[in-house]
């Protein structure tokens, strides 16, 4: 083994993991500073809109996700340490290993789902103090303790008799196919996303939600105006009861081809005015014509089949591995590493995702103020920037670097001008 390159890819691990951590916390920082400094006057240009008590509201709420995100923030990078340099991944092998044959498929299957298990319940107290500390603080949280039960042993569910199959599948390519064994986990990858995006509305999303068509009759005539006008088709207009769970709202397209649905939450219908509801979905619409949801499919499977193929060169080198305080290789163990270390060395990527995002915001809004009423879009942004508390005054840097939206100022001056 080859210990200066181990020791030196060791080291840069431990760089990138620091400069990473280092501009979250910082970026962070500035958020909640600038944030808190603008609390006390609603922008100019929403002055007439916006309440300062729902403005405050919105600065306080901005805070309080903030300061939790730190903590979840510096817990998971002590996860990540613990799991790598900590020897903990290589513990996880080798008490494995006891009973099960090592670099098998069970092996690697146990494996990785150990470390998942691990990582879920180390994330469950934090989703638990989101919803109903941080969430029911601002009013927006209407789920139970047993629904919130519920809902996780329906996810764990289905996650797994999705994600076990399609582990073991990956494992068992990467096993048999010899070197090019990540172009065929790429294929079973692409295949497994679009089948999902296939099977999610009919049979995923209905085991959490109810979902009822339409039944207001008048706007039910008015965006299937809209829709003719902008000559979409779609398999019906439901309405979802996101009201049982939060009061945010919003409006989405799901399914492809002759599946397609058009989806509204229950929470959106009560607030806004059937003008504005027409104008919000011209801009989901917009979306779809400008193609955006393929485009970012294909931008995933593309990003995804360049992760594998560097994947595929780490495997071989004894310093990836040991590098990461790993012994016992394999490709589960490759596998759940490179996942692992991975967000370290691709976050300084996040400003260009945020930015391809924000400009199909800006495209999306162009098409509805051309199909629909700019004015009425701009009323509807402004009730759910207000319902939603989300803040009118965004650090810039931060906003840049992590919105996929445009900053609530920039956006509605567009549709006005």
């Amino acid at each position: 083994m080859n210990e200066s390159a181990t020791a030196s890819f060791t080291w840069v691990f431990l760089a990138a993991l620091a400069a990473a951590t280092a501009t979250r916390l910082w970026l962070a920082a500035r958020q909640m500073r600038h944030v808190r400094a603008h609390r006390d006057a609603v922008p100019p240009s929403f002055a007439g809109a916006i309440p300062l008590e729902a403005h405050q509201k919105a600065a306080d709420y901005s805070v309080a996700k903030g300061r939790l995100g730190v903590i979840e923030l510096l817990v998971g990078v002590a996860m990540l340490l613990v799991l790598t340099l900590g020897g903990l991944l290589e513990l996880l092998a080798r008490t494995w290993a006891q009973w099960l044959e090592p670099g098998g498929i069970a092996h690697g299957v146990a494996l990785i789902l150990s470390v998942v298990v691990l990582l879920s319940a180390v994330d469950l107290p934090f989703a638990v103090y989101r919803t109903f500390v941080v969430e029911a603080r601002f009013g927006f949280n209407r789920m139970t303790p047993a629904l919130f039960v519920a809902d996780l042993a329906k996810q764990t569910a289905v996650g797994a008799a999705l994600g076990v199959p399609l582990l073991a599948l990956v494992l068992w390519l990467m096993a048999q196919m010899g070197e090019l064994w990540w172009a065929w986990v790429w294929a079973a990858w692409t295949a497994f996303n679009l089948l999902i995006l296939l099977a999610y509305p009919t049979f995923i999303a209905p085991l959490f939600n109810k979902f009822s068509p339409l039944e207001d009759a008048a706007l039910a005539d008015r965006v299937r105006a809209l829709l003719e006008r902008c000559g979409f088709r779609s398999s019906g207009l439901y309405v979802m009861d996101g009201s049982k769970r939060s009061s945010h709202g919003n409006a989405y397209f799901t399914g492809f081809g002759a599946a397609k649905r058009i989806v509204f939450f229950d929470t959106l219908l009560a607030r806004l005015a059937p003008a504005e509801i027409e104008a919000v979905l011209a801009h989901e619409l917009g979306h779809y014509k400008r193609h955006h949801v393929w485009k970012r499919v294909l931008l995933l499977f593309a990003a995804s089949f360049g992760l594998l193929w560097a994947l595929g060169q780490l495997i071989r080198q004894d310093w990836f591995y040991a590098g990461l305080g790993v012994d016992s290789q394999g490709t589960a163990t490759a596998l759940m590493l490179f996942f692992l270390v991975m967000p370290v060395f691709t976050f300084f990527l996040q400003p260009l995702s945020s930015l391809y995002s924000r400009k199909h915001e800006f495209e999306a809004d162009a098409y509805a103020a051309a199909h629909a009423s700019a004015p009425e879009l701009v009323k509807a942004l402004v009730k759910l920037y207000q319902d939603n508390a989300a803040t009118l005054t965004p650090d810039p840097l931060h906003s840049a670097f992590y919105d996929s939206h445009p900053p609530a100022a920039t956006r509605i001056a567009r549709l006005t001008a």
